[in-house]
């Protein structure tokens, strides 16, 4: 019987993925990866998706990359690093560009490519056990999966430099004082909840605007003030055409509670 790599669950406008490798720490394989790229494609267009929860199964959020595929890949004729290219890279354009709000359920540990996905995620929610491992250097490898980009923009150059050059672990405390995490939580198991709480929260707020904000911080991040300045029109038009710009000030005006439909 052959085991789905990826679960997909959805719930009130909210999907939540989970990496279903917990016998390898949610380790990623070229099913995995592919089955995650195919699924976050399908959410960009549907309606019926809110707001996204990455989590995995088990006792860890995500190792990274299966390093025994890898091994195998290694003694082929082939270049495994091209999976980089091949899957990782499209992954990360893809997630990192979804006009929905991402929140990542970080259970115990997220190394290597899997800390990668977590941090590209828009918010993170962690317990006791999590930590964030760099762990690319460890066997003679450059950091992927957008870590080069991600990390340096939350924790800053020289941090950065230091979680991927030495590869060391950083617990649950101190990710939430460098901003890897978002909200630490008091028990592991409250993880998952509290993560889908949050993007149930987004889910019934106006997910246009959220789609526009995060499409804002992308080019404000990396481009100048007036590339920042035109998208920031750009978004403010698509997003005063919407019914839920329309409803809410009007909701506001009356002193009422504002309904959001994500139009």
């Amino acid at each position: 019987m052959t085991t789905d790599p990826l679960l997909v669950d959805r719930t009130d406008g909210v999907v939540t993925l989970t990496f279903n490798r917990p016998e390898s720490l949610n380790s990623i394989d070229v099913p995995l990866k592919l089955a995650l790229r195919d699924a976050v494609e399908s959410l960009e267009a549907d309606p019926g998706c809110r707001a996204v929860v990455l989590t995995g199964a088990g006792r860890a959020f995500c190792v990274g990359q299966d390093l025994k595929e890898h091994v195998e890949s290694l003694s082929g004729d082939g270049a495994p690093l091209d999976t980089v290219v091949e899957h990782f890279n499209p992954l990360v354009r893809r997630l990192a560009a979804l006009p929905k709000p991402v929140v990542a359920a970080v259970r115990g540990m997220a190394a290597g490519a899997g800390a990668s996905l977590a941090l590209l995620a828009d918010f993170r929610i962690g317990g006791p056990r999590t930590a964030f491992l760099m762990a690319f250097a460890n066997v003679g490898l450059a950091g992927d999966t957008g870590a080069s980009w991600t990390l340096p923009r939350l924790v800053g150059y020289a941090k950065a430099t230091e979680m991927l050059m030495l590869a060391e672990p950083v617990g649950a405390e101190e990710s939430l004082r460098l901003g890897l995490l978002t909200r630490l939580v008091g028990t592991d198991e409250e993880v998952l909840p509290v993560a889908q709480e949050l993007a149930a929260r987004l889910a019934a707020g106006p997910t246009v605007a959220y789609g526009q904000i995060k499409r804002e911080l992308l080019a404000g991040s990396s481009g100048t003030l007036d590339e920042a300045l035109a998208v920031e029109a750009e978004a403010q038009r698509l997003s005063g055409g919407t019914a839920d710009h329309r409803n809410a000030t009007a909701a506001f005006v009356a002193k009422e509670k504002p309904t959001f439909t994500g139009t």
